[in-house]
């Protein structure tokens, strides 16, 4: 009863915070998906970094390392240099150039030119792309937190998609952006803290570093192995390959719109500071956290079918929880866990209105109404693939974010840096990005290199190609190929 009070009141405060928000709104389009461009860096720093560590982070990376040991370390140091990378070089960019041409999406601001026209294949495919991929990857928060509610309290399996998605929809709804951000701010300080409590008491219980290694090579000598063994194109393009893995940010809607949103583009390194003082000691306890869950429960895996493994291991924080914790613990790191599905949750919804209304559906982008209905039947669709999808949540979210990465990061980076290229060049960049994402993780080759690393690749070989075959490759601005769109400040 303590465990679901805790929980209940950290969900009530976020609704309510997310409600306050919308105090400070105007009903305006502009406002509810971009917040009017006036978010604080704090602000901006905080959301961002509960946006990207989403369920994935709680769930899926402590069930991988659960898995595979202390290579997990990897993953998530690939991950923090590829976002650190794009944090550098691309952020400030993005918040400069899209606050130029006045555009509130991130597929808007793929397809508007220095002039403001607007190369519609361009904004309508980005659209359709966000809007399945990110459709998806919210589906992976909702089944995160479905996970945890499960495991912790015997529910049925939809409990905390339904649960998770009535409450994103209440605040977002009620304050659009701005509500996300603002309880995303929230949601970072329960997820840090609950992951950090978790750490402790494990570390408490099962002794420090050397004892924790220790109890890992007793089980299984491969779980201290820092290297994989038979990687086909070796150790150099397997880390490689991470480091594209978290550059795949500059292809994430639900990220890149905190940048547009923040107050001024000399504010980003400042929201850069704050982010990775939150994200390097998060990331480190969730791998620590994934590492004692193997030691202190190495009996998950044991009876699970070789084709479930993976699913069964994302049941290991939780599992953890209420082997370690007292009953009030439990119910702060559950609402760290759904802290965590519903920081990103939020966002992409938001993220997948923006592209109904603003790029597929141009003629409703000045519609308040329409953007808010269509909150509506995104976290509707997005409930519906929750509830009836088979894969885990480890595997939904790379299928998505290396989508989006490989689709929308190159033609992104090219935008920023002074390139619009032409639609039919535009258009093969993202489908060969979405092409050879598919291939890639059909391969053999899946294991040895993480499939952003060819799938970010090609999309800019594309160009490379189309540039040399038909010289510079200028902005067409011919009438057939663009509209017109006046740029706003």
């Amino acid at each position: 009863m303590v465990t679901i009070f805790t929980f209940a009141l950290c969900l009530v405060a976020f609704t309510v915070i997310g409600l306050l928000s919308a105090r400070h709104r105007s009903a305006t389009t502009e406002d509810y998906l971009i917040a009017g461009r006036s978010v604080a860096p704090w602000l901006t720093a905080l959301s961002s970094v509960a946006t990207n560590n989403s369920g994935f982070m709680f769930i899926g990376l402590i069930g991988f390392t659960y898995r595979f040991g202390v290579q997990a370390v990897w993953l998530q140091l690939g991950w923090i240099l590829g976002d650190l990378a794009a944090w550098l070089w691309v952020h400030q960019r993005v918040r400069r150039v899209s606050g130029h041409l006045g555009v509130a999406s991130v597929p808007a601001l793929l397809g508007t030119r220095e002039d403001g026209s607007t190369v519609r294949t361009t904004t309508v495919l980005a659209g359709l792309l966000t809007f399945l991929f990110l459709g998806g990857y919210a589906a992976a928060q909702l089944k995160a937190g479905s996970t945890a509610l499960h495991v912790l309290f015997g529910w049925d399996l939809r409990a905390g998609a339904l649960i998770g998605v009535v409450i994103v929809v209440i605040y977002c709804y009620s304050g659009g952006l701005r509500a996300s951000i603002w309880t995303d701010a929230a949601q970072s300080i329960v997820m840090l803290v609950s992951m950090g409590i978790l750490l402790g008491v494990a570390a408490a219980t099962a002794g420090g570093p050397g004892a924790l290694f220790d109890a890992l090579r007793a089980q299984d000598p491969s779980l201290v192995h820092w290297f994989p063994e038979n990687l086909g194109l070796g150790f150099g393009l397997y880390f490689l390959g991470f480091v594209f893995g978290g550059l795949g940010a500059v292809g994430q809607p639900h990220i890149l719109i905190r940048s547009m949103a923040i107050e001024a583009p000399e504010s980003i390194p400042k929201a850069r500071r704050i982010y990775f003082l939150w994200f390097i000691p998060f990331s480190i306890a969730a791998v620590g956290a994934g590492l004692y869950a193997r030691v202190l429960l190495p009996e998950l895996t044991a009876s699970a079918a070789p084709g479930a493994m993976a699913q069964a291991a994302e049941l290991a924080l939780p599992k953890l929880a209420v082997h370690l914790l007292p009953d009030v613990l439990i119910g702060l790191l559950l609402a760290g866990i759904f802290s965590a599905t519903m920081s990103t949750a939020d966002s992409q919804l938001l993220a997948c209105s923006a592209a109904v209304t603003q790029d597929i559906a141009p003629r409703l982008r000045d519609s308040y109404l329409a953007t808010k209905l269509a909150t509506l039947g995104v976290a509707a669709l997005a409930l519906v693939i929750a509830l009836y999808a088979d894969e885990g949540v480890f595997s939904l979210v790379l299928i998505a974010w290396s989508a989006l990465g490989a689709s929308l990061g190159p033609l992104l980076v090219l935008r920023v840096f002074g390139r619009t290229p032409p639609a039919p060049v535009a258009a093969a960049m993202m489908v060969s990005g979405v092409v050879t994402i598919v291939l890639w993780g059909a391969s053999d080759l899946a294991d040895d290199v993480f499939k952003l690393l060819p799938g970010m690749v090609v999309p800019l070989l594309v160009y490379l190609v189309a540039t040399a075959l038909s010289g510079p490759l200028a902005p067409s601005t011919s009438a057939s190929a663009s509209t017109q769109a006046p740029s706003r400040p």
